[in-house]
């Protein structure tokens, strides 16, 4: 009885590509993030539905990945960006640039600024 050994390709991972950006939280939010200001993220550099990363996917990525605090309600409410916090996109008003919609570049630099502070 022969037994013949078949041949089974490797699984090929597809490398994603990412993008490299520096995200920067002051205002108190670096509490959430292990008390460091700066982080420079290599983010996937489309969502899974195949579109261009976008401030939101950003924002999902930051509480899934970068932060420590299992106090994300201070960050997020009902998935979307707390309110109070300011967004800076490369020194410009996240308003300005579309908010959530904005997508992101190579080289972006994100600041989150809360403005909600104890008395």
């Amino acid at each position: 009885m022969s037994t013949a050994t078949e041949t089974v390709p490797a699984p090929t991972q597809v490398e994603i590509p990412k993008i490299s950006i520096d995200v920067e939280f002051t205002g108190g939010l670096e509490m959430l993030f292990s008390d460091q200001r700066r982080h420079t993220i290599s983010l996937p550099a489309a969502n899974k539905d195949g579109k261009p990363a976008t401030i939101a996917d950003l924002i999902h990525y930051l509480c899934e990945h970068t932060m420590k605090d299992a106090r994300k309600d201070l960050f997020v409410l009902q998935d979307h960006l707390r309110p109070g916090i300011l967004v800076l996109i490369n020194d410009a008003d996240w308003e300005l640039e579309g908010e959530e919609a904005y997508e992101i570049q190579a080289g972006d630099n994100i600041l989150f600024v809360s403005t909600l502070h104890g008395g």
